[in-house]
């Protein structure tokens, strides 16, 4: 750990080179440019102050994006304690500048192994946070393990740490919550199940319920972002190769939108027959991943769900076939089986692992995390605008009515979705028609006729 005296207070943080700091900065003030939304909820909240007094846990990817946000939070009043939600995914220099230039508390480290990934959430824990926000749910996770006593699902650190813990101490870390936020599908997933267990402990808000949110950022962000991190890690060319879209949500839709755009030819696998059906009339073919395994030159999984790449699949796959994932955690492809069936890993190139497989050389990008995050910069600014629009305003709203609301996974209000929109839209010179008198009255009306 690294002590960093800042603003006249001392902080403590665990980043990889504070000499990074000032290519941060230029970094995140040329993400702030694309970011209006969220600036003109700085200003309120620099004037306001809603989150005074505040202590607040973010796990999050450490990006200039978030840097934005976490900036905004502080603005507003609040203690911010910053971790990563996934390995590979921090940019070192944004975490330098977070601690050198607003003495916010980072515990982030790209490439960080599974220990310190852990050491790093335990840190976030003892914050001791009034309100957390997760991108993935591993924070609230793990707060709930400690709430339900199950020491031994938590990851070492985390355990070892809780148990020096008073059984008082403990009860206080969990009851000191009044609220969190959720960014992502996995999460929110993850936290409805709790809810419906009857084991969430306080109220979440599914920020990726948002319209703002998920239409854009995992249609637009990832579709654009994934493509981007693959080719940064390969150099392929797209134009004429055969890629396979594992998952037709949000997320997948977007990128098989801008695979199809740079040239492919693009097969979507599913398992729901709704999105499987609408991929088909987008114009995709639609098959099993068993056929598909045949015949794919680049296999992209998109779903939040376990082994949805499987042995038998890169048995069937083509020599030199590459595959990528973009949903949140590593579990999508079966590296576990791929180590004992395979030989390898070598590595090719940053980010490029070969392994050999019945006599085929099979491509691995990035281990299995996130490609989008790992090998390039995430979402662009502009997206994330939205998204973290939506992480403030929630923050904002959990002051306010974390008494009001039940211990369940709430939406963020539609009246709040709506303005982000109508700001957005704003900063983009775009006006939209407003309804006419006659117009309300006939939507609201049951007996007009034609």
């Amino acid at each position: 750990m690294s002590e960093i005296a800042t603003r006249g207070t001392k902080a403590t943080n665990d980043i990889k080179d504070i000499k990074l700091a000032d290519e941060g900065r230029r970094r995140t003030e040329w993400a702030e440019r694309s970011m209006p939304v969220l600036r003109q909820i700085r200003e309120r909240f620099a004037k306001e102050r809603p989150l005074s007094g505040k202590r607040l846990s973010a796990c999050l990817h450490v990006t200039t994006e978030t840097a934005n946000l976490a900036v905004t939070l502080q603005e507003g009043g609040a203690d911010v304690a910053l971790c990563a939600s996934n390995p590979l995914s921090t940019q070192d220099d944004v975490a330098a500048h977070l601690v050198k230039d607003h003495g916010i508390k980072v515990f982030a480290i790209k490439g960080e192994d599974h220990a310190t990934y852990y050491e790093h959430i335990r840190a976030a824990l003892a914050h001791r946070a009034d309100i957390t926000m997760d991108d993935g749910a591993d924070l609230v996770g793990a707060l709930h393990m400690i709430a339900l006593n199950r020491l031994d699902d938590l990851a070492p650190p985390v355990r070892k740490w809780v148990e020096t813990l008073s059984a008082a101490d403990r009860k206080a870390i969990v009851s000191g919550v009044s609220g969190s936020t959720e960014e992502t599908t996995t999460g929110v997933i993850r936290l409805k199940a709790m809810a419906k267990d009857g084991v969430l402990q306080f109220p979440v808000i599914a920020v990726n319920d948002s319209q703002t949110k998920h239409l854009f950022d995992n249609r637009y962000g990832t579709g654009q972002s994934t493509l981007d991190g693959i080719i940064r890690a390969t150099n392929l060319l797209i134009a004429g190769s055969t890629v396979v879209v594992a998952g037709y949500g949000w997320c997948g839709r977007g990128f098989a939108m801008r695979a199809r755009g740079a040239g492919a030819n693009v097969m979507v696998t599913e398992i729901d027959p709704m999105k499987a059906l609408e991929a088909q009339m987008d114009g995709f073919r639609v098959a099993t991943m068993e056929e598909a395994a045949k015949v794919g030159d680049l296999f992209v999984t998109l779903t939040g769900n376990v082994e949805v790449i499987r042995v038998e699949h890169m048995r069937a796959m083509k020599d030199g076939a590459i595959l990528a994932n973009s949903g949140h955690f590593n579990v999508e492809i079966d590296l576990a089986g791929l180590k004992q069936t395979a030989e390898g890993p070598k590595e090719v190139r940053q980010f490029v692992e070969e392994w050999r497989i019945g006599g085929k050389r099979l491509f691995v990008l990035a281990d299995g995390r996130l490609i989008n995050l790992a090998a390039a910069e995430g979402h662009p600014a502009s997206v994330m605008d939205m998204s973290f629009a939506n992480q403030a305003l929630a923050a904002e709203y959990v002051v306010n009515n974390a008494k009001k609301l039940s211990k369940d996974v709430h939406r963020i209000p539609v009246d709040l979705d709506q303005e982000i929109a109508r700001l957005k839209l704003q900063s983009m010179g775009v006006s939209i028609d407003t309804l006419t008198p006659a117009q309300r009255k006939y939507l609201a009306s049951w007996d007009m006729g034609t």
